[in-house]
């Protein structure tokens, strides 16, 4: 009997070995490295068409794309004025999270005057209408189709040519050309270039849910989010009611906007003021809390940061930080009692952005630290106060991007007391500039 050749595909990157390895050396995972069997292409045609290179100035006079409304005004804004037209947009989230339920939502909304198709490979047809039936999103222009294989369902888009297309989700699709099964990094490959392919061929705007990894990440090749359009991560934690869209990659528009939902019994409820909604519950007169005006995007939201700082009781203090990288946390703590006398190593520090969003963007770092000096002083920061910059190893503060927008937001709410970075070269009424970390401790103190 002849023997079956295999290769050894890393899930993250895709590269191939000829043999089992414990780290991937293109991308350096460890534990990545599963066993397939090799694609080969049965046939090699050569392609002649009339497509040939042109000055960029004549591609202006392309077809302009359109654009598709939501309906839900946020996240129209998030993905840059709504979906384009052939746009293929992978979205990402924890099991439960609510993935299905916003897209059933979107496509019962875009049924209305287009015909949607909904693939789901994870329920059945009955499940979606009874969810469809709870949360008010039944729609004959909505054609609901169960099935996991892709020649199927390549079949059913062809027959039925929608305007709209959903696939729930990637990993749960496979083709009958490849003997892997499905979720492989070879079928999630062949399934998500089968789709996007017929995706951009008819013109058909399409989500393509993506499950994660344990740590995280979506589950699959990195090849999957280079050949989409746009990538999208909704998260939240499950014991709060809200739920964060944020666009990581978009062709279409600015990457790092959000949309803010908020979870109901009849579905996902569109927030349209996130500040409010974050800092609604802010204790008043308790040190350790300082307000944040995040942004990754050109929307500014207002958060709370909040820390404790506490005399520990065990040999080695406890460092714990739910909201930003713990590893930032150690720097901002060092700075802390190296140039602003600190000190801080008989005290266990916790910090903690609340509401569960993550913030990655390093202007947290001086609301951040002024939150941990208003709890180690014990001192309540003003309530009208406002912080955002990044902190450099020699104590300075240093401009972060989006100021004017910022402190705009900031006002809105009533806030007369914004501390910026020095260089930020904004000369507003209520705009505090500080050079150093210890500069704004004093204020702080005063």
């Amino acid at each position: 009997m002849k023997k079956v050749k295999t290769v050894f595909v890393c899930t993250e990157c895709g590269a191939n070995y000829p043999s089992w390895t414990g780290r991937c050396i293109s991308c350096g995972q460890w534990n990545t490295i599963v066993e397939e069997k090799p694609v080969y292409s049965k046939t090699r045609t050569n392609i002649t068409t009339g497509n040939r290179p042109k000055p960029i100035t004549s591609a202006k006079e392309e077809k302009h794309y359109e654009r598709i409304s939501t309906e839900i005004p946020s996240l129209d804004e998030a993905l840059g004025g709504g979906i384009v037209t052939g746009q293929v947009i992978l979205l990402s989230g924890e099991p439960g999270i609510g993935k299905s339920t916003l897209l059933l939502q979107v496509a019962s909304n875009i049924a209305r005057n287009r015909k949607v198709l909904y693939v789901t490979g994870e329920e059945s047809a009955h499940q979606v209408y009874i969810r469809g039936e709870r949360i008010g999103a039944l729609n004959d222009n909505l054609l609901i189709m169960s099935e996991t294989n892709l020649e199927t369902i390549v079949n059913a888009i062809e027959d039925e040519n929608p305007d709209f297309l959903v696939l729930d989700s990637v990993q749960t699709v496979y083709s009958s050309e490849l003997e892997s099964a499905a979720g492989s990094v070879s079928q999630v490959r062949e399934v998500s270039a089968k789709i996007t392919e017929i995706a951009k061929r008819k013109n058909i705007s399409t989500i393509i849910i993506g499950q994660v990894t344990k740590e995280g990440s979506i589950a699959g090749p990195k090849v999957l989010e280079h050949i989409v359009d746009t990538v999208a991560h909704f998260e939240g934690e499950r014991g709060h009611s809200y739920r964060v869209l944020k666009i990581i990659k978009n062709r279409f528009g600015a990457a790092g906007e959000i949309a803010v939902f908020s979870m109901k019994d009849r579905g996902l409820e569109e927030v349209k003021d996130p500040s409010s909604f974050f800092i609604s519950e802010r204790p008043e007169g308790k040190p350790g809390s300082i307000i944040f005006p995040f942004t990754e995007g050109s929307k500014p939201v207002l958060v709370e940061v909040q820390a404790l700082v506490s005399k520990t009781v065990y040999a080695v203090p406890q460092r714990r930080a739910q909201g930003i990288d713990i590893n930032r946390l150690s720097i901002i703590l060092a700075v802390l009692e190296k140039e602003g006398n600190i000190f801080l190593k008989d005290r266990d520090v916790f910090v903690n952005i609340v509401g569960g969003m993550f913030i990655k963007e390093p202007a947290v770092d001086l609301a951040v630290a002024l939150a941990i000096v208003s709890s180690f002083y014990n001192t309540p920061v003003d309530s009208q106060m406002a912080a955002f910059g990044e902190l450099g190893l020699a104590g300075e503060v240093r401009s972060v991007h989006y100021t004017e927008q910022r402190i705009k937001e900031a006002k809105k709410f009533g806030l007369n007391k914004i501390l910026i970075p020095y260089n930020s070269e904004v000369l507003e009424e209520g705009v505090i500039p500080v050079r150093y970390i210890k500069d704004a401790i004093d204020i702080l103190r005063r």
